[in-house]
């Protein structure tokens, strides 16, 4: 759906984009993460259309495309129902008709006659996402659609994106890794202007994660740690507090056969071994490091 090959950005001397090759499939949600200061705001204005490479190439096999900034603004004297009204009218035909369920969507359902003046940020955020949704355009780019949200709006707009998969191409940017766990299909990984990884979550999840168990003790915790430490399949151990360890290992297969094995030989009164979920902020902080 969205492919660029050798895309550069560049600010004067500083390469905001450095060679940039995105991939995005139709109809996925394509989560991009990336430090502050990556170029994911910028690659975003470069599919957009808003501003203009400095070098390579974009292409967009079609589809209309909807584009919500970071800090959405409105016309303070306009009701949220007159916002999204005007930009169903901008949208054209095909643009959906159900306007209040839009708003009831991004949970702006009991403010919808209310001057968008007074809205906090996080409400201007959930109106421009009904405002970007309400065309039904097939390529959506979201820049940080969940930034400035609390827990309940944050989840409000996640449900939303996740249920556009398959009615539209989503890529969105956020620093909430667990926020692109969560939604995402694809995830990209950008940093100092290059992209280090793209591909499907659990791909990322499994080529770049150590495997990583939780052992809890009653007693002998130190003895475990010290056990765990001699053998040659234990990368390392982490002591959390007085009775757990978090074990990182380059092979669950031996951890597996000998784990049991070092907890028996130390001595130790074992509440629990379990393994630890993968967590892309690991992989994201050792992709960027």
């Amino acid at each position: 759906m969205i492919r660029t090959r050798g895309l550069v950005k560049r600010y004067g001397p500083i390469a905001a984009l450095d060679g940039v090759d995105l991939d995005v499939p139709p109809g996925i949600v394509y989560g991009l993460i990336g430090p502050n200061g990556a170029g994911k705001t910028t690659l975003l204005s470069l599919l957009a259309g808003l501003r203009r490479p400095t070098a390579g190439d974009i292409v967009i096999d079609r589809g209309a495309r909807a584009v919500l900034p970071d800090t959405p603004r409105f016309d303070p004297w306009l009701t949220a129902a007159e916002v999204v009204s005007l930009a169903a009218r901008l949208a054209g035909p095909g643009a959906r008709e159900d306007l209040n369920a839009v708003l009831a969507e991004a949970g702006l359902a009991e403010a919808a006659r209310r001057r968008v003046g007074g809205f906090s940020r996080g409400m201007l955020q959930r109106l421009g996402l009904a405002a970007t949704v309400v065309g039904r355009p097939e390529i959506l780019l979201l820049d940080e659609p969940a930034a400035a949200l609390d827990p309940g709006g944050r989840r409000e707009v996640l449900d939303l994106i996740r249920r556009l998969r398959g009615r539209a191409t989503v890529v969105f940017s956020s620093h909430i890794l667990a926020d692109v766990q969560e939604v995402s299909d694809w995830v990209g990984i950008l940093d100092q202007g290059r992209l280090r990884f793209q591909g499907p979550v659990d791909e990322l999840l499994v080529a770049r994660s150590r495997p990583t168990y939780r052992v809890r003790v009653h007693s002998g915790r130190d003895g475990v740690a010290a056990g765990l430490r001699q053998t040659s399949w234990v990368e390392n151990v982490e002591v959390l507090d007085d009775q757990t360890l978090r074990v990182r290992v380059n092979s669950s297969e031996d951890a597996e056969r000998g784990l049991m094995g070092v907890l028996d030989r130390s001595g130790a009164r074992v509440a629990a071994v379990e393994p630890e979920a993968l967590d892309l902020e690991d992989i994201f902080l050792e992709a960027t490091r």
